[in-house]
């Protein structure tokens, strides 16, 4: 079939009656009762995918930015037709919204793939909403644009800013460490956050905006915008409309996300001293478009990459701040010499078209220079070893350097339980020298990996005065979150890696400077460890938890189901 012929808008993808003038016949008499005139039902569609829900507080003005996304359609001349999919609320869900991830990426794709739409934008924001949109669109390879939600305004309390999460974390220390009383943090809990929208800081949802603009699948200049600001709803207006290009021009995700707007996005990444779920979510997203995310090159791109930006949780600003300092094309403007300015982006221009536009104004106290840059390496790196044969990841922005070339004595934590039961126990055996190990809370546990990495100071020693201590773990840690911090440690304790033959007592030895982190037993032993462990226990008897169990993959290939990448292991 010619492109003058291809089928537009509910043209497309008949239902299959063996008839297809009866498919087309059917269809429109049922869209007829939605009240649509024959003019319109004639016209491209523009599918949205909604995300609202009552059980995601980072939504609550999704609604709103769906209205405004169908004006610019309507603008535009298409017909605007919104779905619901699966929305991940990053506080509400249990064990872990990476758990859920890969179903909403799952439900977004054949949603997408299976209704009639010529383009469709992605609606969301939360934590683990957007990754699993990208990776759906990405399978589905229809024309598509990511709109999100923007993140939080700060909230003021006794002349002090505040933001979720970063200061919850903050003042929560505070409180374990006694510092804080019961009605000041209940007081605190109330002022954190006060708006619509994502965390107000470069956590997981801020981090992904910025790649997600990065790797071109959002409009330039959208992705700091706050959720309350005006701008966003401006902004969803202009991504209706930008759909309705991407459909007449058929640009698809994988024409967008390459291997050289990966990399761009890994150098956003580490110049923003982002999230490190990030590296989780991209490598997923890179997965379905066939790329991989080496961890080796991840620590090339951090060697050359300086950090730009000062936001919390390591610096003192906020997403807000980041907005009015310029926003991603600040930071963008200042990699330009590091960057593949060849890409094309879903304005229909390529990231050096759109870099060579006039600056607009730069607030150098929020996004530094090149020339001089807030930390001379960026702010993740990969660590190998024999603790972690495949990769663990530490955000060294967030860290002490003070810890970073030490040996220690190993702490175990069996499982989450274990952590909860002992970690305030005033008889723990623990020093501010020791290192901290959390086992069994990784992809392939029964907390399904959630963001536990950031194990709290135990109670004695923060009464001490102690605000940092080597943490080792296969969980995640929230892109809000700090400290001296390894995570990710692949492969995970629960597949028999290394990370579970931890015993208390054993010796690690870290080394952010030579990229390792080792466990100091010899084979043997470890060896004889090995063959005591007992059979693993968690299989779960049917439904979505069998499937991820029996599909999901480690850290370093982003936690995906095998059966979704673009190239799976097994046929």
């Amino acid at each position: 079939m010619s492109e003058e012929t291809k089928p537009v808008g509910l043209a497309r993808g008949l239902t299959n009656y063996g008839d297809r003038d009866f498919a087309r016949y059917l269809r429109l008499s049922f869209a007829r009762s939605m009240g649509h005139s024959t003019a319109m039902l004639a016209k491209p569609v523009i599918g949205i995918a909604g995300t609202f829900s009552e059980f995601n507080n980072c939504h609550r003005l999704v609604p709103e930015l769906v209205a405004a996304v169908k004006r610019g359609v309507l603008a535009a001349g298409g017909l605007p037709l919104e779905f619901p999919t699966t929305s991940l609320g990053e506080a509400f869900l249990s064990p872990t919204s990476l758990f859920f991830r890969n179903l909403m990426a799952m439900d977004t794709e054949e949603m997408i793939r299976g209704q009639p739409m010529d383009a469709v934008v992605l609606v969301g924001g939360c934590d683990k909403t957007v990754p699993a949109q990208l990776m759906g669109a990405i399978s589905a390879n229809v024309p598509a644009i990511q709109l999100v939600t923007g993140p939080m305004m700060t909230g003021r309390w006794r002349g002090e800013r505040l933001g979720a999460c970063t200061d919850c974390r903050r003042f929560w220390a505070r409180y374990r460490a006694g510092d804080v009383d019961a009605a000041t943090i209940a007081e605190v809990e109330g002022n954190l956050a006060t708006t619509a929208g994502t965390c107000a800081v470069m956590g997981t949802a801020s981090t992904m905006a910025a790649l997600t603009e990065t790797l071109g699948m959002m409009l330039p200049g959208t992705a700091a915008i706050p959720a309350v600001h005006a701008d966003r709803l401006r902004a969803a207006e202009a991504t209706g409309m930008a759909a309705m290009r991407l459909a007449a021009n058929q640009v698809t995700p994988e024409q967008i996300v390459t291997e050289k707007s990966v990399e761009n996005a890994l150098r956003v990444l580490l110049a923003i001293g982002g999230s490190t779920n990030a590296i989780v979510h991209l490598t997923a997203i890179a997965g379905r478009a066939g790329i991989k995310v080496d961890l080796n090159r991840l620590n090339a791109l951090s060697d050359t990459t300086p950090v730009l930006v000062d936001l919390k949780p390591t610096g003192p600003f906020y997403m807000e701040d980041l907005n009015a300092a310029g926003g991603i094309g600040a930071i963008l403007r200042e990699l330009k010499p590091l960057l593949h300015l060849d890409c094309l982006t879903v304005s229909g221009q390529t990231l050096g078209e759109r870099l060579e536009e006039p600056a607009p104004y730069i607030d150098r106290a929020v996004v530094k220079t090149l020339e001089e840059p807030l930390q001379p390496v960026g702010g993740l790196v990969a660590l190998f070893g024999s603790l972690a044969p495949r990769g663990a990841i530490l955000k060294r922005a967030a860290a002490d350097p003070a810890l970073f070339e030490r040996e220690g004595r190993a702490v175990v934590f069996t499982s989450l339980e274990d952590l909860a039961a002992r970690i305030d126990d005033p008889d723990l055996d623990i020093d501010a020298d020791d290192f901290m190990v959390l086992q069994h809370a990784g992809p392939l546990s029964p907390s399904g990996m959630p963001e536990a990495g950031y194990l709290p100071i135990p109670a004695k020693l923060g009464r001490a005065g102690v605000k940092d201590i080597v943490r080792i773990s296969d969980a995640r840690m929230s892109g809000t979150a700090y400290g001296t911090i390894v995570l990710h440690v692949s492969p995970d304790a629960a597949s028999g890696g290394p990370l579970g033959l931890v015993r208390n007592g054993d010796r690690i030895r870290l080394s952010v400077k030579h990229r390792r982190i080792d466990l100091l037993v010899d084979e043997a032993e470890l060896a004889r460890r090995q063959a005591a462990l007992p059979p693993p226990s968690y299989n779960p008897p049917r439904g979505y938890a069998r499937l991820y169990k029996r599909e999901v993959l480690q850290a370093d290939e982003g936690c995906d189901f095998d059966f979704l990448r673009k190239n799976p292991h097994r046929p």
